[in-house]
């Protein structure tokens, strides 16, 4: 563990704020929904459902813990309107944490990984995929690890330049060939780089066209290939970068890149000012996916490693 292993007090305050707008759209609804009844009744949980698939947490997931909740206000007769903000919290809770999300707080490589640890972001355009590679970079040298950044997103014109940009904010090298060179060549000599000079962690940008063009996802399956001829359990994340304020949006782009690629760990940016926060509980639910960072602001340190508990917390804070 690391010097930074505990959640601190200035992480919950950036969580808190973050989720503040989500926070504030379930528990505004929720005090209407049970206002004058002191029994959890059909009434109140179709109110329950409504609010929850308002935020964005998804009609299958909210299903779900809807069902859990009758179960338990079957199982107990007493179940008053005062003990659902509970209830609500313990479910939330465990759906996460069947999900494979963890108590975790630090930037930290995985037990028993080979360096370099090597990360490959998909995402589309606009999702603020670029911006979290840079954040990560930041969080991860914070940590004491040394980080290496592969400019692999040759298909727009800005995208190279602002990832040198990110870079150099992160203080971390990147290795680029430019707009119109071969992604997987770069993330090739990305991983060959980082081999020689010892590197921690290496993070692959890549491009993030329209998540149903074909292409790119071969393109994608191309770049896997050629790292594994460097680094043979590469990469050991492909890491998706979701929109959380485009709600609905996102559980259709994590539909099309999870057929298409092995993704294997979310982050959830854009939190901050919007109130569809629940999209976190209902993507990793649906998805089977552990959400691995989350993006509650603006700044480097805003890009928080996810941490179920006190993600709930934060939710039911109040």
């Amino acid at each position: 563990m690391g010097i930074f292993s505990f959640f601190s007090k200035e992480k919950k305050e950036t969580l808190d704020q973050g989720l503040e707008k989500t926070r504030e759209g379930i528990f505004g609804r929720l005090a209407k929904a049970v206002l004058g009844k002191s029994q959890v009744d059909d009434e109140v949980l179709d109110n329950l459902e409504e609010i929850l698939i308002a935020s964005d947490v998804g009609v299958e997931t909210t299903l779900k813990i809807i069902s859990r909740i009758e179960k338990r206000v079957k199982d107990d007769k007493y179940f008053g309107t005062d003990q659902l903000n509970k209830i609500l919290k313990e479910e939330i809770a465990s759906l996460l944490g069947e999900n494979g999300n963890t108590e975790t707080t630090d930037f930290e490589i995985p037990k028993g990984v080979t360096k370099p640890y090597v990360i490959m972001v998909v995402g589309v355009n606009g999702v603020g995929k670029t911006t979290t590679i840079g954040k990560l970079a930041h969080n991860f040298k914070k940590s004491g690890k040394s980080v290496l950044l592969g400019a692999a997103d040759t298909f727009r014109a800005a995208a190279v330049d602002q990832l040198l940009v990110w870079a150099t904010r992160a203080d971390v090298p990147a290795i680029s060939q430019g707009m119109g060179a071969d992604p997987a060549a770069v993330a090739f000599d990305t991983l060959s780089a980082a081999k020689s000079r010892n590197s921690d962690v290496v993070i692959i940008d890549t491009a993030g066209r329209l998540h149903n063009k074909v292409g790119l996802m071969s393109e994608l399956s191309k770049i896997k290939n050629v790292m594994k001829k460097v680094v043979p359990d590469a990469p050991h994340e492909i890491l998706l970068v979701l929109d959380g304020s485009t709600g609905q949006n996102a559980f259709e782009q994590a539909r099309q890149f999870i057929a298409a690629t092995e993704v294997n760990a979310l982050a959830v940016t854009k939190l901050d000012g919007t109130a569809k926060g629940g999209v976190v509980i209902g993507i990793s639910d649906q998805f089977k996916i552990p959400v691995k960072y989350i993006g509650v602001g603006e700044k480097m340190e805003d890009l928080q490693v996810f941490n179920k508990s006190e993600f709930v917390d934060s939710i039911f804070k109040g």
